[in-house]
């Protein structure tokens, strides 16, 4: 009886996992027509319903020889887990199941916003280096140095290997405190630092005048609050620069993307009409066009934009906005080519169903999924990461990044670069 009795459990769970199926499929059907019309089509006599019991059957049945079989105990709710999280990453490479710390994780990435120390790291051999500390942050104020290697957290060592672990440590509730010992470059014995958590500010967006005229704007990733960084920092440089600037760089490069409204209220900032993005997909809402409004923040600078195979998403759909509405000149690299849009679906318990829902295509209606956006320039040379734009050597921007220094011999010489207000006239 006992040895039957998980078996018997399994099979329930596939019979469960059929009505659920067949349950969504109503709910589905009372959405929308076509909706109703996909589940009759399944459920029609000859069809649906055995082959969903005999694929629960199976599941179950898989299910059931992995946990009596598996060389090492198992669990059947992390067997389920994972046999969701395969279901979904199979459809493609962008579509996921997340627990509830990825869905934490992604919000904290998408809004801006997180109570923590306030660096970024990256793995090392012997610990999580400090890559950078952010402006105002705790760790600014506690004395954390880039550079540093953090090698315990409140007395636990930190194991390299995860670096989601570390993270995940280092955030927590506003005020509260945490304990850090660090190995720095010429001190004897590892520094200890309390540093108190508070809410950090992600920026996305960082600026300077690289010449009396021109401006350089990178853009690092896109978040809720990317479009309100941008229009700030445009203000800045144009009122250092008596409320006018001959040209702004846009760097995209290494730019992974983010959300689909940043980017499109980045270009809608610099074009006065024209499409921004369209997209088509199965849903009512995953099929969409998107129009600019009237109204340049840059006052018809010209704009060059720097791209490479890091530019992807979020970046691409900027770089095509402002290039195929004739508002920008691209120069560097072909970008990464990911040409479709996800929607995250909560779930219960706090778990999360990342989608892909939609393809979306440039306004000259190209679809750039696998194949990118060539430049209007394409430099040569080993594709490089942006230089750091804080520097001790006094050297500028433009002296130790190459591609920063193509774009603005670009504006200065104007050679092949899109004028503003004409460009616009001309688009129409």
């Amino acid at each position: 009886m006992s040895t039957r009795a998980p078996l018997v459990l399994a099979l329930l769970l596939g019979l469960l996992l059929g009505v659920s199926l067949s349950l969504a499929a109503r709910v589905a059907a009372e959405r929308t027509p076509i909706a109703a019309t996909a589940a009759t089509a399944a459920t029609a006599p000859g069809g649906g319903p055995a082959l969903a019991w005999k694929d629960a059957r199976l599941l179950a049945e898989v299910m059931q020889r992995v946990h009596d079989n598996f060389v090492d105990p198992v669990d059947n709710h992390q067997l389920m887990q994972n046999a969701i999280r395969g279901m979904v990453e199979a459809l493609d490479d962008h579509s996921t199941f997340l627990t509830p710390d990825e869905f934490e994780d992604m919000k904290v990435s998408t809004s801006g916003t997180y109570a923590g120390i306030g660096v970024e790291v990256a793995a090392g051999k012997d610990g999580v280096s400090v890559v950078r500390r952010m402006p105002g942050s705790p760790a600014e104020r506690a004395g954390i140095q880039a550079g540093d290697i953090i090698v315990m957290i409140d007395g636990q060592a930190v194991d390299p290997a995860d670096l989601d672990a570390a993270i995940a440590r280092m955030r927590g509730p506003d005020g509260s405190r945490i304990r850090l010992a660090v190995r720095r470059d010429g001190a004897a014995a590892l520094l200890e630092f309390q540093v108190e958590r508070a809410h950090v500010q992600l920026r996305s967006v960082a600026a300077e005048l690289l010449t009396a005229g021109i401006g350089y704007l990178r853009i690092t990733s896109f978040t809720d609050t990317t479009a309100s960084e941008l229009e700030q920092a445009v203000a800045r440089l144009m009122h250092t620069h008596a409320q006018k600037l001959d040209g702004l760089i846009i760097d995209l490069r290494n730019d992974p993307g983010g959300v689909l409204d940043a980017a499109v209220q980045v270009a809608d900032d610099f074009l006065d009409h024209g499409t921004i993005v369209s997209a088509e997909g199965r849903a009512a809402d995953a099929r969409f066009r998107i129009e600019a409004k009237p109204g340049d923040i840059s006052n018809g600078a010209q704009l060059v934009v720097l791209v490479n195979g890091g530019s992807a998403s979020a970046s691409e759909i900027l770089a095509a906005a402002l290039h195929d509405n004739h508002r920008a000149t691209l120069i560097g690299r072909r970008t990464y080519g990911k040409g479709s849009v996800q929607t995250i679906m909560p779930l219960a318990d706090g778990q999360a169903l990342k989608l892909t829902t939609s393809r979306y295509f440039t306004p000259a209606g190209i679809s750039i999924n696998g194949v990118g956006i060539m430049p209007d320039t394409v430099l040569d040379g080993v594709e490089q990461p942006p230089a750091e734009m804080d520097s001790s050597d006094g050297a500028t921007l433009a002296q130790r990044d190459p591609q920063v220094s193509a774009a603005l011999q670009a504006l200065t010489s104007k050679a092949g670069v899109v004028a503003g207000r004409d460009s616009a006239t001309r688009a129409r």
